[in-house]
């Protein structure tokens, strides 16, 4: 779903999406292009790191980047153990910054809306995104604790246990929502913003823009970290979850 302000009839149109027709597929096309725009930012802002990485005084994009991975680690290290499942800490890194960088998308200018735009805004990329991580998560769960992994299924009583899989099969569902939600309603303001007329809409549309910046990185950092709290619910030693 997304959002698109009609100059003709001054309306907002939601759903609305250029769309590819590939072997009886349709295809939404804008949030392809974005997702691989966010993606190629994300992959040249490591490789850019990695080359100019020093042991000396750091970039401010070096400082940024090893602040959040330090953050990152210690939560991976509180909550599972970075021995227990290593890879979590570049996946959440990783999460993170392709997720910040979809949602800033949407500070492009008005004009290529068409083609680039949130693709967080899009429920079939945070649905994505969020089966992706809870696949994860329960395989790592079962590699790590076999079969006692099922346990908590039928704590603190077997008559849980129906409770217990509906709670486990709405994590990824929260987790897409809250993603999609958040940002589309960020979409809407702004086409909303853009029905009025030119000579006032600029200083509403700037501070809503504004705010955009925050709400991205909040919602990049909550996903982040949901997904460190969901492995440490799997696969950690403390047997606490996330809720």
């Amino acid at each position: 779903m997304n959002i698109y302000p009609l100059a003709e009839g001054g309306s907002v149109q939601v759903g609305e999406h250029l769309q590819w027709h590939v072997l009886g597929l349709t295809i939404n096309a804008d949030t392809v292009i974005s997702t691989a725009v966010a993606a190629v930012i994300v992959l040249a802002f490591g490789l850019y790191l990695a080359a100019k990485a020093t042991s000396g005084v750091p970039s401010g994009l070096q400082l940024t980047f090893e602040s959040v991975t330090d953050q990152v680690e210690r939560q991976v290290e509180s909550n599972i153990g970075i021995r227990t499942a290593p890879f979590v800490v570049p996946l959440a890194i990783t999460l993170f910054f392709f997720i910040l960088i979809s949602n800033w998308l949407s500070l492009l200018p008005h004009a290529w809306e068409e083609y680039v735009r949130p693709p967080t805004a899009d429920v079939n990329l945070t649905f994505a995104l969020a089966i992706f991580v809870m696949i994860l998560v329960w395989v790592t769960g079962i590699r790590v604790k076999g079969k006692h992994y099922f346990k908590h299924f039928v704590e603190p009583y077997p008559a849980m246990l129906p409770l217990t899989i509906i709670e486990e099969l709405t994590k990824p569902i929260t987790l897409s929502l809250r993603l999609f939600g958040n940002i589309l309603a960020g979409t809407v303001m702004v086409s909303v913003l853009a029905l009025m007329p030119a000579a006032v809409s600029w200083l509403p549309t700037s501070a809503w823009k504004l705010f955009d910046l925050f709400i991205g990185a909040l919602q990049a950092l909550i996903f982040a970290l949901l997904t460190i709290l969901y492995f440490g619910f799997a696969a950690g030693q403390d047997g606490e979850g996330a809720h």
